[in-house]
């Protein structure tokens, strides 16, 4: 079995804790685009506000009511289902007038604009997330403040635990598939597999913090050019390097796994060589289902954050880029209960 509520905290367990999602007001999620539809093209952009839903779901209702394929329809990134959020939708509609979108109907669901571009909504492709959320019955000393304080220093760029599903359900689910069952849905398949990358991801990163390197450079360390999908590996460790880092110019990374070796060099290979072999069943699985090696920054680093503190309740603001998930910075400064146990997807981009 694999545990999902071991890993390693940045400055020790927190003391502080506090109810997340009371009700959907306490979650807020605001998909950044990053850039302006251009009124013309093949794709129909749909930006909607959805509550009680999870995206893959409103997608397959955007395509029926659009007479179309469901996989012309396409999101930059699933959003939390028990939450307010708002995000892009793309409908591929070459040659086809648009649907009278004033007449779609879905109980929880608001089409709030509509415009045609020229390219495909591609996964990832959104610039990042904002997110206001609200955290009840608070429960803190001081310390919750010197917490808050150090999170523009980043926290672990952990898969939060939306990414596992209902009770672990998909990483459950991606254990039995590595045994030899058969998935037949390609939803379930992918959430599936999804998992069992990010379980291993976050144990390498958990090792990491634990062996005191989630900040220190090591030798042959893959470094991702913060804001792009860029990196290089460190070859040599010079006082230049470890500028950058600090800077946020540059950041850490560690393997999402797949076919082939990492591409990091010398001490960062050995490391997660070592990591992965411990979970052999993973890593050799993941590498027979034939994906590519990739990599994931290992420092989140929160944008425009701020923080109120009254009586019991906190409030948060702040952005993220895509793949980083809200819960990897609160669990960083208290204990969140959720209300509603099991959120089905992230707020998040699969990298």
């Amino acid at each position: 079995m694999l545990d999902t509520q071991h890993w390693a905290y940045l400055w020790g367990k927190p003391q502080a804790s506090g109810l997340l999602k009371q009700q959907p007001e306490d979650f807020i999620v605001k998909e950044v685009l990053g850039f302006e539809p251009c009124g013309e093209g093949e794709h129909i952009y749909v930006w909607l506000r959805k509550s009680g839903l999870n995206t893959a779901y409103v997608a397959e209702q955007l395509a029926r009511f659009a007479g179309v394929h469901p996989r012309a329809v396409t999101f930059s990134g699933r959003k939390d289902k028990y939450a307010i959020t708002e995000q892009w939708f793309g409908v591929h509609m070459p040659g086809k007038y648009d649907p009278d979108w004033k007449d779609f109907s879905l109980p929880g669901a608001q089409i709030l604009e509509t415009k045609r571009h020229n390219k495909k909504l591609r996964t990832g492709i959104h610039k990042g997330n904002k997110f206001e959320l609200v955290l009840r019955d608070l429960k803190h000393s001081d310390a919750l403040e010197q917490r808050l304080e150090k999170l523009s220093q980043g926290v672990p760029n952990y898969f939060g635990p939306q990414r596992f599903g209902i009770n672990n359900g998909n990483l459950h689910l991606g254990l039995r598939m590595l045994q030899g069952e058969s998935i037949r849905n390609r939803q379930k398949r992918a959430m599936a597999i999804s998992a069992l990358r990010a379980w291993l991801f976050n144990q390498t990163l958990s090792e990491r913090i634990r062996l005191g390197h989630f900040d220190k450079i090591l030798t042959g360390d893959i470094m991702v050019l913060s804001g792009s999908n860029s990196y290089f590996c460190a070859e040599a460790v010079d006082e230049e390097l470890g500028n950058r880092l600090r800077s946020g110019d540059i950041l850490l990374s560690a393997p999402l796994w797949g076919q082939g070796l990492p591409d990091s060099r010398a001490d960062a290979l050995q490391f997660e060589q070592q990591v992965a072999g411990q979970y052999e069943m993973l890593s050799k699985g993941l590498e027979a289902l034939g994906l590519k090696q990739d990599r994931r920054a290992i420092n989140l680093l929160p944008d425009h954050l701020q923080w109120q503190i009254a009586e019991d309740t906190l409030r948060l603001t702040f952005s993220l880029p895509p793949g980083g998930f809200a819960t990897a910075l609160v669990r960083e400064v208290l204990t969140a209960e959720e209300q509603t146990k099991g959120t089905e997807h992230a707020h998040t981009t699969e990298q």
